[in-house]
């Protein structure tokens, strides 16, 4: 479950640094990390579930709430800035098995 959680938010982290991180900016979609996490954690009742180590340092985080069901996936710079990536709703977490090797499916 974890793997499946990490793979997916590093895909998503990917897509989100071949945008411009002045763009994110100038959506006001970038904070300093310590702001994001509070802000996560105060009006979602969000915290941490996943991370994973992206291209050039980025950090790739997915926060959620299994009581409100919101989620979001934030990628960090090394020097501390964190962007929004992708958030919604109807978060569930997962304990998927792997297929059985050998299997084409």
């Amino acid at each position: 479950m974890m793997k499946t959680m990490i793979k997916l938010t590093m895909s998503l982290g990917f897509m989100a640094m071949a945008t411009q991180q002045a763009t994110a900016e100038q959506n006001r979609n970038c904070a300093p990390r310590e702001a994001v996490v509070e802000r996560l954690a105060s009006t979602y009742g969000e915290s941490r579930q996943s991370i994973g180590l992206g291209e050039r340092g980025m950090v790739i985080e997915t926060f959620a709430s299994s009581d409100t069901g919101t989620w979001t996936i934030t990628v960090t710079t090394p020097n501390g800035l964190t962007c929004l990536v992708a958030s919604g709703q109807s978060w569930e977490e997962l304990a998927e098995a792997l297929p059985p090797q050998g299997n084409d499916a």
